[in-house]
């Protein structure tokens, strides 16, 4: 347990048990709110202002920003807001650094010390891919960004309900993080081309000591799971567990998954009885599958917990057909996955969160 203070093991454990999963009722998952017309590619209020071109240091890229920062500022004012911001030279900036800009929104309980807090962490780069000119990124990851804005405004309410409850003494917070630079600049590939936002948070976090005082070493070492959203918006996706340490909560979202079907709350389609989750059935201790680079590189690194979401063939380790090309916009999102991912991360949040009861 490297990351805890010396003499915390015990502390550590008692963590643990307190984070035991309950389920959420057939009642909660029966009520959890839609992204409906939030989710129009054309007009709608979270996820159409996503979908332009918004590669690092462009225009583009300060609009997607303000309007991810100002639906924080208007809709969640309980949340803090940070910008965390670094340069670096890319492949083909020459002498001239390219400007990235991470986005950090935060909820703790009120009156904790933010030091003594874990936080689960949603994470998901809006930036674009700069070649083929005007390549949007619906799933890559304009959806996934949208997808995390809903979920966390729809358990927000909640939060503050079991926040202040007479009885909660809650020490788990909620973060979520927007990277920059999750893509590469260059045509081939680089060691160091991409990942510049998430490498640049992960090093700055990990260096940032708390107080000598504090129940966690570090604001990296404080995540409690960073669960990391990309490429998603296809029908039929296929999600694989990447992790034996997080396949208790992959195998949680596989059932969440089933239960919300079960109810009739999903929308979309696909082959009945196959679930997203393709090893929703395998055991933590044969999960050999080799982890894709993305955002979650640097942090997992550093001894964070990681769970990746992202859409692979199982078979053929191929990404959506969609991937890296121009007919990865809004268009060719399949609206009733994109919704049901809404949906179902919602679900997730409220039970890892123990917010049954609490949603209305």
């Amino acid at each position: 347990m490297p990351f805890l203070r010396k003499g915390r093991l015990a502390l550590w454990f008692l963590v643990l048990s307190a984070n035991a999963y309950r389920n959420l009722s057939d009642t909660t998952l029966q009520t959890l709110s839609r992204p409906g017309t939030d989710f129009n590619i054309h007009n709608g209020s979270i996820l159409a202002p996503l979908l332009q071109p918004r590669v690092p240091g462009t225009l583009g890229s300060e609009a997607v920003r303000r309007h991810i920062v100002q639906f924080f500022n208007s809709t969640l004012p309980e949340w803090k807001i940070e910008l965390q911001t670094s340069t670096s030279r890319t492949p083909i900036s020459e002498d001239q650094p390219v400007p990235f800009v991470n986005i950090i929104a935060y909820r703790d309980p009120p009156g904790a010390n933010p030091t003594d807090i874990r936080r689960l962490t949603l994470v998901a780069h809006y930036d674009s891919l700069k070649e083929p000119e005007g390549f949007i990124g619906a799933i890559d990851s304009a959806a996934p960004c949208a997808i995390i804005m809903h979920a966390v405004r729809s358990i927000d309410a909640a939060l503050t309900r079991q926040w202040n409850h007479t009885q909660c003494d809650s020490k788990y917070g909620l973060q979520v993080i927007f990277t920059d630079g999750e893509e590469t600049f260059g045509n081939t590939l680089l060691a160091n081309d991409g990942l510049y936002g998430s490498r640049s948070l992960a090093a700055n976090w990990a260096v940032d000591k708390y107080p000598l005082s504090s129940t966690y070493e570090s604001r990296l070492l404080s995540i409690s799971l960073f669960v990391l959203l990309d490429l998603l918006g296809s029908k039929n996706p296929h999600i694989a567990s990447y992790y034996p340490v997080t396949h208790r909560d992959y195998r949680r979202l596989a059932i969440l998954e089933s239960r919300l079907r079960g109810l009739g709350q999903l929308k979309s389609g696909g082959m009945e009885g196959i679930s997203w989750f393709v090893d929703r059935a395998v055991d933590a201790r044969n999960i050999t599958r080799r982890s894709i680079e993305d955002d979650q590189v640097p942090f997992s690194a550093l001894g964070v917990d990681i769970l990746h979401l992202i859409d692979v063939d199982p078979v053929t380790g191929e990404f959506p057909k969609v991937w890296h090309t121009l007919d990865d916009d809004g268009g060719h999102l399949d609206m009733d996955t994109v919704e049901d991912w809404g949906v179902l991360i919602t679900a997730f949040l409220a039970e890892w969160l123990e917010l049954d009861g609490y949603m209305e």
